[in-house]
């Protein structure tokens, strides 16, 4: 078990650099192996996840190097291996290979795909498109395994439920290389679905409409080698952002976007706190004192899920009652017991919660349940009084690369250590 310990109340100056989107990154590395040539990702974020489909990668026989956040991935020597359950369920975009699998193959056979426990985050969605361009899908007898078999692929109209992301991008991966086309109806509009398609027209595919609420791809026979960069993630930077509101002393956020963020950047200014878009990036100082506000997260371009957590140690802050409401995982409460532990007031409501600030925080001993809510007490250990200890910290290495070298150079005062 690895604690992340943190001194807090000290000031973040300096500049920190955000690094790829792991949100993309997950899905690109599995999205080489359906080329067969060599794929090549720059900027890949040094993160748990990326190692857990690294792994994965190995076992299928597929070459992988890399340098820094540069990945050479060759799966011209690919092996359709069952991929087994110590792999699968470290992380919940092990899931990827099943839509990459199925379309290099036609047959796949994975264990059920693990990941934060914020939720019952079924697949069914993934499953129906499979089967709706002609896959069929059962389980083994220990109802553990999926196997997903095709004779062919035919192109479809499919029509989601939900603006799934995962769902989107498993159905894009097998409709690649299907016969005919096939269109992704209430498909999922995030920036990282746009970079995903990027690589698979690099790679020879013949996809339009990725980042609008229509996919429509044409199948083609084969794809080959390419290369993409990853773009910026927009969660760790929001999360510093957040943490520069609370902390910072112009605090420089350099390698984004900021139309990504746009949905937090509108909640700032509704809560007066102040921020700079400078070249390549924003600057941010702590705001001494800002107005409460309501917090819904939902599908792109609404706020974000993966920052409701952060967010909601930030609205602890605030002057004034907030209201908060998680739209899209039923279980992202769990970081609030610990926030409540360390000095704030929250009432919990099943997916809702009411936030009363200002309230101050003192350090505690807590635990990190998932990646995010991690996130969310490295947040609150910042700005509270004395130390704070989180236990569980690897969740938060799936998603933040060199999180504590980035915050120890900015001036907090954070180190991580195994026990």
């Amino acid at each position: 078990m690895k604690q992340i310990i943190i001194e807090g109340k000290n000031k973040l100056s300096g500049t920190i650099n955000i690094g790829g989107a792991k949100n993309s990154a997950v899905a690109l590395i599995p999205a080489a192996i359906m080329a067969d040539g060599v794929v090549k990702l720059s900027n890949v974020p040094r993160i748990s996840d990326a190692d857990a489909l690294t792994a994965i990668l190995k076992f299928l026989n597929v070459d992988v190097n890399f340098e820094e956040d540069k990945y050479t991935i060759d799966a011209r020597n690919l092996q359709n291996n069952v991929i087994p359950e110590d792999l699968s369920t470290r992380l919940r975009a092990s899931y990827y290979f099943m839509g990459a699998l199925l379309a290099r193959f036609k047959h796949v056979e994975i264990y059920f795909p693990g990941g934060c426990n914020i939720g019952a985050r079924p697949i069914d969605l993934h499953l129906k498109g499979f089967e709706a361009l002609g896959a069929t899908v059962t389980k083994d007898e220990n109802n553990s395994k999926y196997i997903i078999d095709a004779q062919e692929l035919t192109g479809s109209d499919i029509h989601l439920d939900f603006a799934s992301v995962g769902a989107t991008i498993n159905i894009m991966f097998a409709a690649t290389l299907a016969k005919g086309v096939t269109k992704i109806y209430n498909a999922a509009q995030e920036v990282e679905i746009i970079n995903i398609a990027e690589l698979l027209n690099n790679m020879g595919a013949n996809i339009k409409g990725a980042g609008t609420n229509v996919i429509t791809i044409e199948g083609v026979e084969h794809l080959h080698s390419a290369s993409v960069s990853v773009i910026c993630d927009r969660i760790e930077a929001g999360t510093y952002l957040i943490m520069g509101a609370l902390l910072g002393d112009n605090l420089k956020i350099m390698g984004i976007e900021p139309e990504y963020l746009q949905s937090l950047l509108d909640k700032f200014q509704k809560m007066n706190i102040k921020y700079d878009i400078i070249p390549g990036g924003i600057m941010i100082s702590q705001t001494p004192s800002f107005l409460s506000t309501d917090v819904k997260t939902d599908v792109y371009p609404e706020f974000p899920t993966d920052l409701g957590q952060p967010m909601s140690v930030l609205l602890t802050q605030a002057s004034g009652i907030s209201h908060f409401e998680e739209t899209i995982w039923e279980s992202r409460m769990g970081h609030i017991k610990y926030l409540n532990m360390m000095g704030a007031n929250i009432e919990v409501n099943g997916m809702k919660a009411l936030i009363k600030g200002t309230t101050p925080l003192t350090g505690k001993e807590i635990v990190a349940t998932d990646l995010r809510a991690g996130a969310a007490l490295v947040t609150a250990g910042l700005i509270a009084s004395g130390t704070t200890i989180i236990n569980d910290a690897e969740h938060i290495l799936r998603g933040y690369e060199r999180i504590i070298n980035k915050l120890s150079n900015v001036g907090a005062k954070i180190k991580i250590i195994d026990c």
